[in-house]
């Protein structure tokens, strides 16, 4: 009876794996390829706190919709090595030369921020911030000492006390969509607007959706799907794609 149990579990559906799991100067990353040539390279990246597996969703969902995407634990996260520091923007432009262009980001509150934070380090061609933090919020959690990651407080502190996602967006036409939750109890949906008011971008679209909480609009599908077709859409905007790029020294798949 037992034996018949485990074969049934076996014969369960599994979601496919991603292509590749591997480190990059000590960041942990997984990349997920479509079947067919690639229409463009998602990095989606995860908050404070959290983990590249709590977002594999996403990931999957752009390699459903023809997107090549990769998720990686930020530095003092996951299996990420050494702590979050200074150079939390050049480890995002680390993990999108895995990616072909054109390429996007997408992150949630911690990882919105940096999403829209290294927008210009790595030339994004559209940002989706989910949630976004602000870097006074970020930056009296570090030295509060409210975050459970391991972090360089000097360091991280000295770039969230340089970067002002306000003067990023207004001074950049990157694609940019905005979404938060009204009821967000963390980070106010105000701040979401008051982006959405001063992006400097053509092609630029705010959600709020009523009620809900910091983290329910993260891994809603329907979202999700019109997160897509915004990066698709400013993919378009784009113009003709680019080779993938050669693999970045320091890379090791297994």
């Amino acid at each position: 009876m037992r034996a018949r149990m485990m074969s049934r579990r076996r014969r369960h559906p599994t979601p496919r794996p991603p292509q590749e799991i591997g480190r990059l100067d000590g960041l942990a990353y997984t990349l997920w390829l479509p079947a067919e040539e690639p229409e463009g390279g998602l990095v989606v990246l995860h908050g404070a706190g959290s983990q590249k597996e709590n977002h594999h969703d996403m990931a999957r969902a752009a390699r459903a919709a023809g997107l090549a995407a990769a998720c990686f634990d930020m530095r003092g996260h996951g299996e990420s090595e050494g702590a979050l520091d200074g150079r939390a923007l050049d480890d995002v432009a680390a993990i999108a030369g895995l990616l072909p262009r054109p390429l996007a980001l997408r992150g949630s509150s911690m990882g919105g921020w940096t999403a829209i934070a290294a927008m210009e380090r790595v030339a994004a061609d559209a940002v989706v911030a989910v949630c976004p933090a602000t870097s006074e919020l970020l930056l009296r959690g570090l030295l509060e000492r409210t975050f459970e990651f391991r972090a360089d407080t000097s360091a991280l502190g000295a770039l969230l006390a340089e970067v002002d996602l306000g003067a990023i967006v207004e001074r950049a036409a990157t694609p940019l969509m905005l979404l938060h939750a009204e009821g967000d109890e963390r980070v106010p949906y105000a701040g979401s607007v008051e982006l959405h008011e001063r992006s400097a971008a053509a092609l630029k679209k705010l959600v709020v959706v009523p009620g809900g909480h910091h983290r329910s609009i993260q891994h809603d599908e329907e979202l999700q799907g019109e997160s897509l077709r915004f990066v698709r859409r400013a993919f378009r905007a784009a113009g003709p794609r680019a080779a993938r790029p050669s693999p970045p020294p320091g890379r090791s798949p297994r």
